[in-house]
């Protein structure tokens, strides 16, 4: 058998093992019993419906990813791939626009046949748990915008990566690595401004007690903050959230309304020292240096297989391109991938102790910190006895219960240390 379909099938198989061994894991993790922590915020019935929640969406996934691989084998080995060329070529277009067809109708086809899926997700499974808030207009605009958008900012790069490879030889990646870089970092300044706006409305906090007490805060650790803004995630779903985005005189702190909803002045403001953390900590150009030296890797890799006529053979291709080597390394690309997301949920787990330890240094009130935690896990129905397997292979947070231990941990080494400072000053007396 080819190789490369060898070292395909060989990933598909053992991440599906894998993924399901973990989810199986993480099923029978889930406790009958309410751990102490959460009795404050969790009531017996609240807690079943959150590990209920969990086994639902749990048996979705098996579903989901099931048909996945599924398809993907199916249309793999009944030539599906190759069919698809042969149509494309036969219109007679030049290889870069015939690459963004190929590509575009393969892209479309996914969108197609997950479109079932995501339906049931928000219609019935987020209804049933009272999180969906989308209605049928607002997922289907979502839908298109999304769509849109995706070609008018997808096409002109894959365009340019196509040509660079084609006719650039050698150091054809490095451009391409060059060109993909600089999009990225114009993109992560345009898009609070330009593009998120599409999708939520981004209001700015009225005056009251909320800005006031995120102001004082913002003021006291020297962080400059012009506007705070409210997102109307209630539009789409009952879940909470805040983050920051963007750069320069683009950077947006984002609060959604439901978090604002469910939580106190002092909670709202704890949760937002982490997220201060985040970029006081450097995590987010760390993650994007990541992400730039990983970009660097797979089109170097890409320009060694590409055009490798093993891969396209492995897909029954009768026609060697480019644009069709770009599918295959995809998948071929995968065990790559995986590694690195692996790392990479590694590096933001401790990047998500180091933001609750500066939340716990600068605004320092812990419980209230805790407090907010355990206030997003209730309202967001999340799953609060996770297999240590499942986090490792799939979780970018800390279990809550670690981070809890962890920000405790924090606020007693701090009053140690002041009553440590409070003696040295008085021997100095």
């Amino acid at each position: 058998m080819n190789p490369y379909a060898l070292i395909i099938l060989a990933t598909l198989i053992i991440t599906a093992v894998l993924d399901t061994v973990a989810e199986v894991l993480n099923l029978r993790a889930l406790s009958p019993e309410l751990p102490e922590e959460f009795r404050d915020v969790y009531d017996e019935e609240k807690y079943a419906r959150s590990q209920e929640y969990t086994r639902v969406r749990t048996r979705f996934g098996f579903v989901t990813a099931a048909f996945d691989m599924a398809l993907l084998l199916g249309f793999w080995f009944a030539g599906g791939f190759n069919w698809l060329d042969l149509q494309v070529r036969s219109i007679g277009w030049p290889d870069i626009p015939a690459g963004l067809l190929y590509i575009s109708l393969l892209a479309i086809g996914m969108g197609v046949f997950g479109l079932p899926f995501r339906i049931w997700s928000t219609f019935v499974i987020e209804e049933r748990f009272g999180f969906n808030k989308t209605t049928v207009k607002t997922f289907v605009v979502d839908r298109i915008k999304g769509a849109a958008l995706g070609a008018a900012i997808g096409l002109p790069i894959l365009a340019a990566v196509l040509w660079l490879i084609e006719t650039q030889g050698m150091l054809a990646w490095v451009y391409a690595w060059i060109a993909v870089t600089a999009f990225s970092l114009v993109m992560q300044y345009v898009t609070p401004a330009l593009f998120m706006p599409l999708f939520y409305k981004f209001t700015p906090l009225g005056e009251g007690s909320l800005r006031e007490h995120i102001l004082t805060y913002a003021e006291s650790v020297r962080f400059p903050v012009r506007d705070v803004y409210v997102v109307d995630g209630s539009k789409r779903s009952a879940k909470a959230n805040a983050f920051f985005t963007g750069f320069g005189r683009n950077r947006r702190v984002a609060l959604y309304d439901t978090l604002l909803e469910k939580h106190t002045d002092e909670e709202v403001t704890a949760v937002l020292a982490h997220e201060i953390g985040h970029y006081r900590r450097k995590h987010i150009i760390i993650s994007m240096l990541i992400g730039i030296a990983e970009t660097g890797v797979m089109l170097f890799l890409l320009s060694l297989f590409v055009s490798r006529p093993a891969l396209a053979e492995a897909f029954f291709m009768q026609h060697v391109s480019v644009y069709a080597g770009l599918v295959f390394f995809g998948l071929l690309y995968e065990p790559v991938s995986t590694i690195l997301s692996l790392g990479m949920n590694i590096l933001s787990r401790r990047h998500e102790f180091e933001a609750d330890r500066y939340a716990v240094q600068t605004y320092r009130k812990p419980e209230v910190f805790v407090e907010a935690l355990k206030k997003l896990t209730v309202s967001n129905l999340s799953n609060v006895t996770p297999h240590p397997f499942y986090v490792w292979l799939n979780y970018s947070h800390p279990p809550l219960l670690e981070r809890i231990r962890h920000i405790r941990a924090v606020a007693e080494e701090k009053v140690r240390h002041r009553g440590k400072m409070k003696v040295r000053v008085r021997d100095m007396m």
